[in-house]
């Protein structure tokens, strides 16, 4: 069974002349690395936000998306949330508290787990991604690239599935870049977890990819 199977999908946003997305056919498979690419404005981070319930657009929108067999639009809100990560554009858009450890503990708190649970959880994410010297630090204090890495720490704490991950490194500079997507891969290498990308830095990502999606 595939994790994702998208079935005809076809949306259009209000009030514009024609479709962002048309008949999009789909399948994704649990554990593969999968890198979408186009130029800009081709309906790339539009397919993206209906990979999850709460970031889906507001619009007309045709066809099927299936997780895991079942219409998404069926799964929980809460099983959504703790099984499809997303991470965005912009690091400073989805840092939500100010202490680099609180951040590290706000989904899984939001899911409800008992605190030593969530400690355990934080500790291994803090280990994973090496990130146990500024564990203590306010998040003012860290660079573009270390927003990011918290932020996918942040979300791998909640244990997904899969990662959706929209042009993560457009912010960031090209060294700092280059050590986030080592750890996405990393990541979908050692943990199986399934990625699906958007990403310019063609030359870095091709390598990664099991499908390319144009």
């Amino acid at each position: 069974m595939a994790l994702f199977e998208i079935k005809n999908l076809s949306f259009t946003y209000p009030e514009a002349a024609k479709p962002a997305l048309r008949n999009i056919c789909l399948s994704i498979e649990a554990g593969e690395f999968i890198v979408i690419c186009g130029k800009s404005g081709c309906g790339k981070t539009t397919l993206m936000r209906h990979f999850k319930t709460v970031m889906s657009p507001y619009g007309e929108r045709k066809g099927e998306i299936l997780y895991c067999g079942q219409r998404l639009g069926e799964v929980p809100v809460r099983v959504q949330a703790g099984e499809i990560g997303y991470v965005l554009q912009s690091p400073d858009n989805q840092i939500v508290t100010d202490k680099v450890w609180h951040e590290l503990a706000f989904g899984v708190e939001n899911l409800g787990y008992d605190q030593q649970t969530i400690r355990l959880r934080v500790a291994e994410m803090a280990s994973f991604f090496g990130i146990q010297n500024w564990f203590s630090k306010s998040v003012e204090e860290l660079s573009g690239g270390q927003k990011q890495l918290l932020n996918l720490a942040s979300v791998m704490a909640m244990q997904p599935k899969v990662l959706v991950l929209d042009e993560p490194t457009s912010q960031l500079d090209p060294i700092a870049a280059g050590e986030f997507l080592s750890t996405i891969r990393k990541i979908n290498l050692d943990l199986g977890i399934t990625v699906i990308m958007i990403e310019h830095r063609l030359e870095e990502v091709f390598p990664m990819a099991d499908k390319v999606l144009v």
